[in-house]
C-alpha cells in the first residue's frame, strides 16, 4: 500500500513538474533576435550621412559637366563666328576673280615670285591657325590642284577657299564636342537626381524632419541647375 502510494506521488511530481516547464515562455536560440533600437537608430544616421556625402560628391560632378558643357558652347560660337568670317572672305575673294586676267609669257622671275607669294601667304595662314598641317604641305607640294605658276589673284581666292573648308571643319568638330558634353552633363544631372531622391528616403527611414535634411552649397539646386533641353544652334544653310 506505501508503495503504491509512493508510486503516485512520483507519477503526481513528474506531471506538475512537466506542466510547469510547458508554461513557461521559451526562447528559441536559432530565431531572428531583436536589434536594439539604439543600433537601429545609429545605422540608420549613417546610412543617411553616406547618402548625403554621395549627393555632395555628385552635385560637384555635375557642376563641372555643366561647366564643360557651357565651354562648349561657347566655342561653338567662336567657331561659327571664324567660319561665317572665312565664308564671306571666300565669297568676296571668288567674287573678285571673275574678272578676266591678261595672258602673257611669265618669266622665271615672275613663276618664282608667284611661287614665294603662295608659299608665304599659305604658311602665314597655317601659323594663324586658318589652315591645317595636311593642307599646308599640300600647298607647299603643290598637290590636290595647287599651281604655283596661277596668278596672285587666283591663288588668294583658292586660300581663301581653303581656309573656308578648315573653318567648316573645325565648327563641326566644336559641335559634336558639345553635343557629347551635352549628353554626359544630362547623365551626371540624372545621377544626381537619383542620390538626392535616395538622400531623402534615409532621412525619413531615420524618423528626422525633412527640412532638416543636410544640405552643401553643392548640392543645392540654385547652385547645380539641371542642363536645359538642347535645341540645335540655328545657323545658314551652307551652299
Amino acid at each position: 500500500m506505501e508503495t503504491a502510494a509512493l508510486i503516485w506521488m512520483t507519477c503526481l511530481l513528474a506531471i506538475a513538474t512537466a506542466t510547469l516547464i510547458f508554461a513557461m515562455p521559451r526562447r528559441f536560440s536559432g530565431g531572428p533576435r531583436a536589434v536594439p533600437r539604439e543600433a537601429a537608430d545609429r545605422y540608420a544616421g549613417q546610412a543617411a550621412e553616406a547618402a548625403d556625402r554621395a549627393a555632395d560628391r555628385a552635385a560637384e560632378v555635375a557642376r563641372r559637366r555643366r561647366a564643360a558643357w557651357e565651354r562648349a558652347q561657347d566655342e561653338v560660337d567662336a567657331a561659327w563666328e571664324a567660319f561665317d568670317a572665312a565664308d564671306r572672305d571666300a565669297r568676296r575673294c571668288a567674287a573678285a576673280a571673275v574678272f578676266p586676267i591678261f595672258k602673257q609669257r611669265r618669266t622665271r622671275a615672275e613663276i618664282a615670285d608667284r611661287e614665294r607669294f603662295l608659299h608665304t601667304r599659305a604658311l602665314t595662314a597655317c601659323r594663324e591657325r586658318e589652315l591645317s598641317m595636311e593642307q599646308l604641305n599640300e600647298v607647299l607640294a603643290h598637290r590636290g590642284g595647287w599651281n604655283a605658276r596661277k596668278h596672285p589673284v587666283a591663288q588668294e581666292t583658292a586660300l581663301r577657299a581653303a581656309v573656308r573648308e578648315h573653318r567648316l571643319a573645325g565648327y563641326q568638330a566644336a559641335t559634336e564636342r558639345e553635343r557629347i558634353a551635352w549628353r554626359d552633363a544630362e547623365l551626371a544631372a540624372a545621377e544626381l537626381r537619383e542620390l538626392r531622391t535616395e538622400a531623402l528616403a534615409a532621412t525619413i527611414r531615420m524618423g528626422r524632419d525633412v527640412r532638416s535634411l543636410r544640405l552643401s552649397p553643392q548640392v543645392t539646386r540654385q547652385s547645380v541647375p539641371e542642363p536645359a533641353p538642347r535645341a540645335a544652334p540655328a545657323r545658314l544653310a551652307v551652299h
